[in-house]
C-alpha cells in the first residue's frame, strides 16, 4: 500500500480507522441505516430475504431506501419467508405498482419469483451463496454463479441491471453490503454473522461514493472509477490493516464520509 496522504503512515492510519470503526459499529447505527429492516426479524430465512431485498434497493437517499424497504416487506405481510414459499400468481399482483427509482413493479415481481425458485429448488440464499463459496473460494465467483441462478427462470432483460454483473466490472456495492450483513460476526449487534461458511477475510468492501471518496483521501484507493477493480484495490489495502476482517472498515469509511464530511 502506497499511502498518498502525508498525514498518515500505515500504523497511524490503522489506529485512526480502528477508532472510527469502534465509533460507528454500534447498535445506535442501526436506527439510521437500511440494516434496520432485517433487524425486525429473528428467523434466519426472514433475515436473509429481507436483507437481500433491502440491500438491492439501497441506493439514493437513505430515508427513501428505508421507507420503501418497509413498504416492500409490508407487501409480503411482514413475513418474508412464509410469503416467498407460499405466494401464488394472484399474490404477486400487489407488487406491480412498487417503485424505487428505476426498480419497478416488473422487476419486483421477478425478484419475488426468483427468490421463490431459489428457496424451493436451491435451499435458499444462504445455501446458494455458501455452497458457491465452498466451490470457488472467491467472492467474485460467488457473485457470478449466484447471478446465473438468479436469472435461470424466465425474465425481462431490463431486470438484469438490478443484479450487479461483476464480469462487466460492476462494483457490486449492494451485494457486497448484503454479504457483509450476512457474514460478519463480531458480536457488536449490527451485522448478523449468519453464514459461517464464508470467512470474513474473504469479503470485499461495499464501495460507494462516500467510502470511495474517503478511501482516496486516505491513500487507500488510487483508481478514479468506482468499479470492481477499485473494489479489489481498496480491499487489498484494507487487508493490510486487518487481514481477518478488512470489511469492518466499511463502518469507518462510510461514517467519515456521511457523518463527518471527511
Amino acid at each position: 500500500m502506497s499511502l498518498l496522504n502525508p498525514d498518515f503512515n500505515q500504523l497511524k492510519l490503522k489506529e485512526f480507522l480502528d477508532e472510527k470503526y469502534e465509533r460507528y459499529n454500534h447498535p445506535d447505527f442501526i436506527q439510521s441505516d437500511p440494516i434496520q429492516i432485517p433487524h425486525l426479524f429473528i428467523e434466519p430465512f426472514d433475515i436473509e430475504i429481507s436483507a437481500f431485498l433491502t440491500a438491492n434497493i439501497a441506493w439514493g437517499q437513505r430515508v427513501t431506501i428505508i421507507k420503501n424497504s418497509h413498504r416492500l416487506i409490508a407487501l409480503m405481510d411482514n413475513a418474508p419467508y412464509d410469503f416467498i414459499m407460499n405466494a401464488e400468481k394472484e399474490d404477486l399482483k400487489r407488487f406491480e405498482y412498487f417503485v424505487h427509482r428505476t426498480f419497478n413493479g416488473t422487476d419486483c415481481v421477478f425478484f419475488i419469483k426468483s427468490l421463490q425458485n431459489i428457496y424451493k429448488k436451491h435451499g435458499g440464499l444462504g445455501v446458494l451463496f455458501q455452497r458457491s463459496y465452498l466451490q470457488n473460494k472467491e467472492i467474485k465467483e460467488i457473485l457470478i454463479n449466484v447471478r446465473k441462478v438468479f436469472f435461470e427462470i424466465s425474465h425481462q432483460q431490463r431486470t438484469e441491471k438490478h443484479f450487479s454483473n461483476v464480469i462487466k466490472g460492476a462494483s457490486a456495492k449492494r451485494l457486497n453490503m448484503f454479504l457483509r450483513w450476512m457474514v460478519r460476526n463480531d458480536n457488536r449487534g449490527v451485522d448478523f454473522g449468519l453464514w459461517n461458511k464464508i470467512p470474513m477475510s474473504a469479503l470485499y468492501l461495499p464501495l460507494d461514493v462516500h467510502s470511495g471518496n474517503v478511501a482516496r483521501k486516505l491513500g487507500l484507493l488510487t483508481r478514479k472509477q468506482n468499479d470492481w477493480q477499485a473494489v479489489e484495490e481498496v480491499t487489498s489495502n484494507l487487508r493490510l490493516l486487518d487481514a481477518n476482517d478488512p470489511v469492518k472498515y466499511d463502518f469507518a469509511l462510510f461514517g467519515l464520509g456521511v457523518f463527518e464530511n471527511f
